[in-house]
């Protein structure tokens, strides 16, 4: 290729770039309503289909397993798809999924549920894949944006689901929530229609496919993603009633949750974009780290205070930081594209079974002692496990040269 044809591909990519980064917002988006906006429709769900809570709380379970089943899975529909089908695939999934739940049987209501998991589950695997393609040099940027635009989407419909409802039903709001992705394949279809995707020219890991599962360094990224997402989920279900339980009204512990959510896209917001410019992250994980200990010891000496705000408000910034920080170690630790859509599909398949059984181990933990404390002192030891993985994920290093 001459000089003149490369200039010529670089201002062909420069005129998509604009349109490409609006499909990767809007698809970013999408990868947390559906799942944010069941929670407060809870009780009028079971009102109407008569399922029992253990089964309603499959909605919950479904896009978790599918998550942890599926993310590895991603790899194979790219390399048949590529990402430009594989995320309209993708949008096309959430979307069906988001409606058939609203619509018929509890078969369906649990069959979307199962469906539109896959469809994110595969969103959330290629997102990372495609900043490393497209926008390798502005990584922490793009991670930070998406990132946020992701706790965005789940802040916005877990505030405004229930008071939809009393308009238009939860069935009315469960199809409202997969419009926006149909909205988002209308602006995603034109990438399909851009120039083939090119071979991937950088270098991947030698000794196959499989090989990602032998390095030490994606085993480290794995398991920083899979502890940060198990303290999110364990808090995400049981923190309004550990602040009920200290006495706190249901509607100031739901408050409680919320503002933990909005402050969380703060450091999805900031952290990545700070992360990125470094070429060692380990001091963020101490910032990160010292962060979260503090808000913990904070809820755990006394959960309910005047100081309980602010506990929970750096709790919210230390988890929306390492969500995002998990992220950009997806992009920062592969050598190339190839090789963060594997690690992605990996880290996110461990860490979501991780996350899966949080819930269930802190739910667990109180039924035996009728207290929280031991169920916090356990997500004390998941922090210490979190910032030691983290430390070893952070190190300047990637895949393939870890020695």
């Amino acid at each position: 290729m001459t000089g003149a044809d490369t200039r010529v591909r670089e201002r062909r990519a420069g005129y998509r770039r604009p349109l490409l980064t609006a499909g990767i917002l809007f698809i970013a988006f999408n990868l947390r309503p559906t799942l944010a906006s069941v929670g407060p429709l809870v009780d009028q769900i079971q009102a109407e289909t008569g399922v029992s809570h253990a089964a309603l709380g499959l909605l919950t379970t479904l896009p978790l397993l599918a998550f942890a089943f599926v993310s590895n899975l991603a790899p194979a529909v790219t390399a048949q798809l590529g990402f430009g089908g594989a995320l309209a695939v993708s949008l096309g999934l959430i979307a069906t999924g988001g409606l058939a739940r609203a619509f018929g049987s509890p078969a369906l209501l649990f069959g979307g549920t199962a469906l539109l998991g896959i469809g994110i589950a595969l969103g959330n695997v290629l997102l990372p894949a495609l900043v490393k393609r497209d926008f390798a040099h502005r990584s922490g940027f793009m991670t930070s944006m998406y990132s946020s635009v992701m706790a965005v989407g789940a802040t916005i419909a877990a505030a405004i689901s229930f008071p939809l409802s009393v308009r238009i039903g939860w069935r009315g709001v469960l199809a409202a929530w997969a419009l926006p992705a149909v909205l988002a394949l209308s602006v995603w279809l034109p990438q399909l229609k851009a120039s083939p995707e090119p071979k991937e020219a950088g270098r991947t890991i030698s000794g196959g496919r499989d090989s990602i599962w032998r390095s030490r360094l994606a085993w480290e990224v794995a398991a920083f993603m899979g502890l940060q997402s198990m303290t999110f989920y364990v808090l995400l279900a049981w923190l309004p009633d550990l602040l009920q339980d200290g006495g706190m009204t249901p509607a100031t512990a739901g408050f409680m949750l919320a503002l933990s959510q909005a402050t969380g896209i703060a450091g999805s917001a900031l952290v990545p974009v700070a992360a990125g410019r470094l070429r060692d992250q380990r001091g963020m994980v101490w910032l990160l780290g010292v962060l979260e200990g503090v808000a913990l010891t904070g809820l755990i000496y006394d959960a309910v205070s005047p100081l309980t705000v602010v506990w929970v408000a750096i709790i919210g910034v230390a988890l929306g930081g390492t969500f995002g920080l998990a992220l950009l170690f997806l992009v920062l630790r592969s050598p190339d594209t190839e090789t963060t859509t594997r690690l992605s599909g990996m880290a996110q398949s461990i860490g979501y079974a991780i996350a899966a059984v949080g819930p269930v181990i802190a739910g667990f933990l109180f039924d035996l002692t009728a207290r929280w404390l031991i169920p916090m002192l356990f997500l004390v030891l998941v922090w210490v496990a979190k910032v030691s993985a983290g430390l070893r994920a952070g190190s300047a290093r990637t895949i393939g040269r870890e020695g």
